[in-house]
């Protein structure tokens, strides 16, 4: 359960981030400060829709989707429904899917090691957003892919959506104003986008310092359970680090998960099905 499928070995640690990433600092500090109009546009309406695509982009595009699906194919499931999710994932705007994918892979193989690119040894603020700052260049994150994931090279969609990734974004930002105007982009867009940020960085800055752990691993994980609230069962990081490739990460009966829930009912639905789960010799002692 531990080892990570299509990751080719590397010759060293080093963590590529040859460049400030100027772009992305410019495009978070539009939607941080995009947050601000909340004052003047907001209707429960809006509101609502927050919570919605919060659920659908953040919690089944991501949770479900970029992490326990594409990273870890921690589940088998029919073609469509991994499209499905891909694309709902990109509409939370934290990059090419392959990218991500790649990022993460490379974060459990040197978790909290030279190697790791967001390790929480350099620091909250680091593992949090400061290692998003530096990019690689086009070169070195080409290199990154190639390494990493090579699976999703392989197929088509996956090629093409790497780089259109933009646009169902942009799709949606339109629909969102021909429903509800201004108050459904600053409440669909602008907060929600910079609310799933932070929920998926304090996965990788909180759930390596604050909480728990299960199980004594050599990385920082701690299983955080108002991250866990916040990320749809993604805070419980000790138990996802000490067995990755499982599709459950709320080992506990009271570590609640609902991405896993969520599986089960693709499960239910056959639409989905090999769900990987750690061994139950391994979780006697809960």
């Amino acid at each position: 359960m531990g080892t990570i499928a299509n990751v080719q070995p590397i010759a060293t640690g080093v963590v590529e981030r040859d460049q400030l990433g100027v772009g992305e600092i410019a495009f978070l500090l539009v939607v941080h400060l995009g947050c601000i109009a909340a004052v003047r546009e907001t209707t429960w309406a809006a509101v609502g829709v927050f919570f919605l695509l919060y659920a659908a982009c953040g919690g089944l595009g991501v949770c479900v989707g970029y992490h326990r699906l594409l990273t870890h194919r921690s589940f088998k499931c029919r073609r469509f429904v991994e499209y499905a999710l891909t694309i709902l994932g990109t509409c939370s705007l934290q990059g090419r899917p392959t990218t991500w994918v790649a990022h993460h892979r490379q974060h459990h193989q040197y978790s909290d090691q030279a190697g790791d690119p967001h390790s929480a040894r350099d620091g909250f603020w680091w593992s949090h957003l400061l290692w998003l700052i530096w990019q690689p260049t086009t070169e070195s994150s080409k290199r990154l892919q190639a390494r990493y994931v090579p699976d999703l090279l392989r197929v088509p969609f996956h090629r093409i959506l790497a780089r259109f990734y933009f646009l169902p974004s942009l799709l949606l930002a339109i629909l969102l104003f021909l429903a509800g105007g201004w108050p459904f982009i600053v409440w669909g867009f602008c907060i929600r986008l910079v609310f799933a940020y932070h929920c998926t960085w304090l996965v990788n800055s909180a759930s390596h310092r604050f909480g728990y752990r299960n199980f004594p691993i050599q990385d920082l994980s701690t299983n955080c359970w108002w991250v866990a609230l916040l990320a749809y069962g993604e805070g419980w990081h000790n138990n996802h680090h000490a067995f990755p490739t499982s599709a459950r990460h709320g080992l506990r009966f009271w570590e609640f998960d609902p991405a896993y829930g969520f599986i089960r009912l693709l499960k239910s639905m056959r639409l989905a099905w090999d769900l990987r789960v750690p061994p139950a010799a391994r979780l006697q002692n809960l």
